[in-house]
């Protein structure tokens, strides 16, 4: 009979691939704690910061964050819709200028904050008019003029604030 026992190869050299690859994620771990602002001090001023912005402007707009003195949502239509539009100028602006991840970044964002604004945008829509009490929930043609600066705060208490 003949001895089918496997025989292990072990390549010497692997303990030395492992601790560069060690060593390489170490150093991306630093570089990327070095990038982060320390508290109360601001990140690099770069597209990922100035897009950052951008998008927690209009996430703000778009009733992200409540008042801290009532608790209620906080939605700015008008708000929102002009800090999209920004981010839609720069993409548009830097088309071919970005790097594959930052285009990817940006297409992410933007695709985000617009399926969130029409959402917001519709139930704005159907709370006033379900406060007003003359336009049935749904109807479409309150939610064009929401924010046009026609929006009056709420009769009854909706937990909505909306900016005149």
């Amino acid at each position: 009979m003949t001895d089918e026992t496997p025989r292990l190869h072990i390549d010497s050299d692997w303990k030395e691939q492992a601790q560069r690859e060690k060593d390489r994620l170490a150093e991306k771990e630093t570089a990327r704690d070095a990038s982060k602002a320390p508290e109360g001090e601001y990140p690099p001023a770069d597209f990922r910061a100035l897009v950052a912005t951008l998008a927690s402007q209009a996430m703000m707009g778009l009733g992200a964050y409540g008042d801290p003195q009532t608790g209620r949502v906080v939605v700015d239509i008008v708000g929102a819709q002009f800090a999209i539009d920004l981010l839609t100028v720069l993409e548009e602006k830097t088309k071919g200028n970005l790097t594959a991840d930052e285009a990817k970044e940006m297409a992410e964002i933007l695709h985000h904050l617009r399926t969130r604004f029409v959402q917001i945008a519709q139930l704005v829509a159907t709370q006033m008019a379900r406060e007003a009490g003359t336009v049935g929930a749904g109807d479409p043609t309150i939610a064009g003029s929401i924010g046009l600066g026609a929006g009056a705060k709420p009769k009854s208490p909706s937990g909505l604030i909306i900016p005149d």
